[in-house]
């Protein structure tokens, strides 16, 4: 037999690790740890699936454990490592059993991060983070008849939750310790995407402090804050995330600068035959030259296979991201590629930005499909930096072609005139990127 390999945790990036290692070296034993009862389950369409756009579960799942073991991976859900033995290089489960490892590689993902008030894991209050979270969720809506749902944060699982609870005629409120929703994004765009979540019936409450979750009076729940006072049959936590290392540190695998699991460009971590991937680890910007974390499904998928292609005998490398990322809000487009302006200035750029308000199509097309676009470059050397966009269409293909120019340090000269493909119902003759590009180049 070959060597033991153990991996804790079947997301994305785990299941991607054992399967790309079966395939480079059949003579692994390999064994997968999963705490919840789902292995290769992909998180990103569980809104669509709450909100019934996705009406079978299984669509949610890329390959079954079944599948896993008849390819010979030992999958075994339901099972929690409780703890690390690294002098002696095993696992120990929650029932006491220790596994022994040659290759242990960290699919841990990420924790919700929680605000820590009295009743916040009351029934009826939920997290999105696993498989059967989605179902959960589900299940009570259906079960409570629930007319009214409270979303606490205002990031991208909270701007999707919106959605979802709309599309199936909840009343819905978001509260927010900030002034706007998802505020990566410039503060104009930030303000397209409110009114967009207002106009579709959604309530925004900024600057709220949250105070307790309370068993309510007309409805189950009663959330506390500096803002008042409202009751909902469901309350969802979706203020963000903090990357899983409770493992990791026990054995001191060293973390990054941003509290995840450092790794190299072959995903190993300072330990010997210890890996890391997916939302647990960090990741390399191309951008900015450094370290970061960047919890997708896409990276974690990439990166296991990175991981498990070494672990089989190959030598691959992932050569790191451009942050490229975007989500839809009712009937907004929004996405956004490389660095932001502060970003830019703590890796040492002079950065330099414009920004472009137009339509996604021709002029002489019918119909007008609002779309406005932001580029940051540096002003030393016209190098591209970043992107951001927002609108009703052509949003995520323009942020597509600039994150391909951000992979290949592309300048504005480069960018202002890309040959890209023409035709009145997609774009002008020049696009809204040649516009911005060249835009942005005069201030320079």
């Amino acid at each position: 037999m070959g060597k033991n390999v153990v991996i804790i945790g079947g997301g994305a990036g785990g299941a991607s690790a054992a399967a790309e290692a079966r395939r480079g070296d059949p003579s692994l034993s390999i064994i997968m740890l999963e705490e919840d009862e789902q292995v290769s389950f992909t998180a990103c369409p569980m809104p669509y699936f709450i909100s019934d756009a996705i009406k079978d579960p299984k669509r949610l799942i890329a390959r079954t454990p079944e599948k896993f073991i008849e390819t010979g991976v030992d999958v075994r859900i339901n099972h929690r490592v409780e703890e690390i033995d690294g002098k002696n290089a095993s696992v120990i489960l929650s029932g006491g059993e220790k596994i022994p490892w040659d290759v242990l590689v960290f699919g841990t993902g990420m924790n919700v991060r929680m605000p820590g008030i009295p009743g916040e894991e009351m029934e009826g209050v939920f997290s999105l983070r696993e498989y059967n979270d989605s179902i959960r969720i589900k299940n009570w809506l259906k079960e409570t008849n629930c007319r009214k749902a409270i979303i606490l944060g205002a990031g991208f699982i909270a701007l999707e939750m919106s959605e979802s609870f709309r599309t199936l005629g909840i009343e819905t409120s978001m509260y927010y310790r900030g002034n706007l929703p998802a505020s990566r994004w410039d503060t104009e765009y930030s303000q397209i995407i409110l009114d967009e979540i207002t106009r579709n019936g959604v309530t925004f409450v900024p600057q709220a402090k949250l105070k307790a979750i309370e068993k309510g009076s007309s409805l189950r729940l009663r959330l506390v804050t500096s803002e008042g006072e409202e009751e909902a049959d469901v309350i969802l936590h979706a203020l963000g995330v903090t990357p899983n290392v409770k493992l990791a540190s026990q054995i001191d695998v060293p973390l990054g600068k941003t509290g995840a699991i450092g790794v190299n460009f072959s995903q190993k971590t300072a330990l010997e035959g210890v890996y890391a991937v997916g939302d647990c680890s960090e990741t390399f910007n191309r951008v900015s030259r450094r370290w970061v974390n960047l919890p997708l499904g896409d990276i974690a998928n990439k990166q296991g296979r990175v991981a498990g292609n070494n672990i089989g005998g190959g030598s691959l490398i992932f050569p790191g991201v451009v942050a490229a990322q975007s989500f839809k809000i009712f009937d907004l487009e929004v996405a956004s590629a490389g660095i932001d302006e502060k970003e830019a200035l703590k890796a040492g750029f002079h950065p330099v930005s414009a920004k472009l308000t137009g339509n996604a199509i021709a002029a002489s097309m019918p119909g007008n499909k609002k779309l406005s676009l932001k580029l940051i470059a540096d002003k030393a050397s016209g190098r591209l930096l970043g992107a951001q966009a927002v609108g009703e269409r052509g949003v995520v293909n323009r942020i597509n072609i600039l994150s391909a120019a951000l992979w290949g340090n592309m300048t504005l000269d480069d960018v202002g005139y890309l040959d890209l493909a023409y035709a009145p119902p997609f774009s002008g003759a020049w696009d809204p990127i040649h516009i911005a590009a060249q835009t942005l180049k005069r201030k320079l």
